[in-house]
């Protein structure tokens, strides 16, 4: 009885490799167990950079926050601190984008960190 492969499925599955891996420099997208390795490696970093999208994106909005709270005439700290005090829940995606768009606002809400 002759060996039985699945060519067909090895194929699909290495096609769908080499179609991942196309853009890279040469036998990184030719050679199957190459491009396999530098596919591998980019879904890692894709991961990765998921996560540290998350953390880049809070820090400018803290550093958003921190200037407009700067014009007002209080740190960020105490901008923070004061609003938690005052009962006030909005997050910093939020504030930051208050901070950018609506002054009149923002101001308010230092007003409000301030006494609170």
């Amino acid at each position: 009885m002759p060996r039985a492969t699945n060519n067909a499925a090895t194929h699909r599955r290495h096609k769908k490799v080499l179609d991942a891996a196309s853009g890279n420099y040469g036998g990184r997208r030719k050679l199957y167990r190459t491009a396999h390795e530098t596919v591998q490696k980019g879904l890692m970093y894709a991961w990765v950079g998921r996560r540290l999208k998350k953390r880049d994106y809070r820090r400018l909005w803290i550093a958003r926050i921190n200037a407009a709270c700067r014009l007002n005439g209080i740190s960020y700290s105490r901008f923070i601190d004061g609003l938690n005090k005052a009962g006030v829940v909005l997050n910093r995606k939020y504030l930051a984008d208050l901070a950018a768009t609506d002054s009149a606002a923002f101001t308010k809400l230092a007003e409000l960190a301030r006494s609170g």
